[in-house]
């Protein structure tokens, strides 16, 4: 370790700096980039997605600051709140806990913030202290309106008539703002252009033009009777999410902010309360060049946008938030008393709409947001919360055994130390390592038994486990569940533009939720293949414009009958009689009819007689 550096800095340090501790042998993890200031020069093509390494990151990059995370899970740079200065990483091997856990003097948040004092707040800690679990009322989940929908029209409650029309105002108004011509695009050939960037997630091909080779290897018939390829092509290049004369400097994310708002108010909108909330970060994967672009070591996805995200346990995406840095939403007294990382989480429990905003949810995170103030806050608004938390945001004055001494105690051993006026339980468990969790209501407990393969034993033996730690396990999960939702069947047309994968990210997230919503409300399952299969074969033969193909029209039954969506078969909607073209004759589409007449279904477009028409559109 260099012993002549000198640096001092107050509030962190740049990335460029935080690259040259991590040359100079510290045991560093992770190292977080806060965004640079945004730049108004958003319309240029990125570069190529081919690599990733800190050599070819920018200027604006190299000059943002930045926070690292070492092995032993400390944190440094100014982005966590257990910052310290430069000049301690390179003089010390460890920072006491009295150091990083420092109150921040504030006149009022609402009526708790009053409670906060001047100074450090002194705790008053039980050992061996519990508390009964708290059943408190919540109820029973509701999803009963959803329950009579189709397919289609779950998914369209999340992607609706207004979300399309605004993608088609904008997208013109950008050809125009390239002063090309105006490419006259409609609400229906932006439908049937989304469901062609699903199917492309669970039908990968080499490149977008591919659906439309001429070989038959190749070749996708679905796609081609939909929509003509340099239609396609015009529409990638010109679909935008926003006004390129209303530029907000302040805001990183601009370009996409608007079709995030609305993403955003469809799902608090459709939001059904359910008790159990997880609060994670979640990677959008992106190799290209942007301050907002994050690297996190030990993601499945490392390089990428990084969102907050808060989770029912069962991948449903309540809210979100895209991390840049200074955030223009930001609140600076939650930043000052909680951190920026936990602070978005209130702001976005402050979305829930007020008729559900007041119900006792239960919040689970980990040790990136655990906090002794935050949850005596969320205890304070009627949340309780559940999380891993690190050692060095626990009080000096806990009567917990040290970490270390802890270590060598059997596998299953636990203790405990409650906050006497506030009410948190801290519990620290002996698992594989040593376990150190927070609670506001739920204790140790109901002590259940896990298996674990003992290496002494040699065989698999059976470990306590606190019902606290049984709870998080269970719950804690929900963002990493939407995660393996989304990259099952990830949208595969890829694009130049940085924003390009926060729109298919935004577009994935309709798709996740209707899918959960619709297997909470229907006893059938479906699996989310079958599910994006019958959303885009509805859109492609409802949206599309069919080739005109020479020859005549096929009177067979299974050629006509069996191509029909359900969707579109049963909606009741403009299903009229028409004389088939040239008033040729046509076979009757209705099972069992045989009769070869001159009128058909107009929507449908296949062959029907008279008597036939009313009985094969219903159910």
């Amino acid at each position: 370790m260099q012993e002549n550096m000198d640096i001092n800095f107050e509030t962190g340090f740049s990335l460029s700096e935080a690259l040259d501790i991590l040359y100079n042998d510290i045991d560093a993890d992770e190292i977080y980039i806060e965004p640079p200031e945004p730049c108004v020069q958003t319309d240029e093509d990125s570069g190529d997605e081919n690599n990733g390494e800190v050599d070819n990151l920018s200027a604006r990059q190299l000059r943002s600051k930045a926070e690292i995370k070492l092995a032993n899970n400390k944190r440094y740079g100014g982005i966590g709140d257990d910052n310290i200065g430069l000049e301690n990483i390179l003089s010390s091997k460890s920072v006491t806990s009295s150091e990083q856990y420092k109150h921040v003097s504030t006149k009022s948040i609402d009526e708790w913030m009053k409670k906060i004092k001047t100074g450090k707040k002194s705790f008053t800690w039980i050992k061996g202290g519990d508390f009964e679990e708290l059943q408190k009322n919540f109820p029973e989940p509701d999803f009963s309106s959803y329950k009579n929908l189709s397919i289609v029209d779950i998914f369209e409650t999340f992607l609706d008539y207004d979300i399309i029309n605004y993608l088609v105002d904008e997208t013109r108004r950008y050809a125009l703002f390239l002063n090309c011509p105006d490419p006259h695009i409609t609400h229906d050939e932006i439908r049937c252009f989304i469901s062609i960037l699903y199917l492309s997630g669970y039908n990968k091909l080499p490149s977008k033009k591919s659906f439309w080779d001429s070989m038959d290897d190749m070749k996708n018939e679905a796609v081609c009777n939909a929509m003509r390829r340099d239609r396609f092509l015009q529409i990638c290049r010109f679909i935008h999410c926003a006004d390129n004369t209303q530029i907000d400097a302040k805001d990183k994310a601009w370009k996409i902010r608007p079709l995030m708002n609305m993403i955003k108010n469809k799902c608090l909108e459709n939001f059904v309360p359910q008790k159990h909330l997880a609060y994670d970060e979640s990677m959008v994967k992106y190799f290209g060049k942007h301050g907002c672009k994050q690297f996190i070591r030990g993601k499945p996805i490392r390089f990428g946008y990084k969102m907050w995200c808060v989770n029912t346990n069962d991948g449903y995406l309540v809210n979100f938030e895209l991390y840049q840095g200074k955030d223009p939403r930001e609140n600076e007294k939650y930043n000052s008393i909680f951190g920026k990382a936990v602070s978005p989480l209130i702001l976005m429990l402050e979305d829930l709409p007020n008729s559900k905003k007041k119900l006792p949810y239960s919040l689970y995170m980990d040790n990136l947001f655990t906090g002794i103030n935050v949850f005596n806050y969320f205890k304070y608004l009627g949340y309780s919360a559940i999380g891993t938390i690190r050692q060095n945001r626990i009080p000096k004055n806990c009567p917990l055994t040290d970490k270390k001494k802890f270590s060598k105690k059997e596998r299953g051993s636990f203790e405990t130390a409650i906050e006497k006026n506030e009410g948190i339980l801290l519990v620290r468990w002996m698992d594989n390592a040593v376990v150190t969790m927070a609670s506001t209501d739920v204790g140790t407990e109901k002590v259940s038994s896990v298996k674990r393969y003992s290496q002494k034993h040699k065989k698999h033996i059976n470990v306590s486990r606190p019902n606290l730690v049984a709870q998080y396990n269970q719950y804690m999960g929900g963002t990493d569940q939407m995660d393996q939702n989304i990259a099952t069947y990830r949208i595969g047309v890829r694009g130049k533009k940085w924003w390009w994968p926060i729109f298919t990210w935004l577009l994935e997230i309709p798709m996740n939720n209707s899918w959960t919503l619709y297997k909470k409300a229907n006893s059938k399952q479906i699996t989310q293949l079958d599910f994006r299969r019958e959303l885009v074969q509805t859109y492609l033969q409802r949206y599309g414009i069919a080739r005109i193909g020479a020859g005549r029209p096929s009177r067979s039954l299974s050629s006509s009958d069996s191509r029909i969506s359900d969707d579109i078969r049963y909606d009741r909607m403009d299903h009229l009689v028409s004389y088939t073209q040239e008033k040729k004759r046509r076979r009757c589409a209705k099972d069992g009819c045989k009769s070869v007449g001159r009128t058909m279904c107009v929507k449908c477009d296949v062959g029907l007689c008279i008597d036939c028409f009313v009985n094969f559109h219903k159910k």
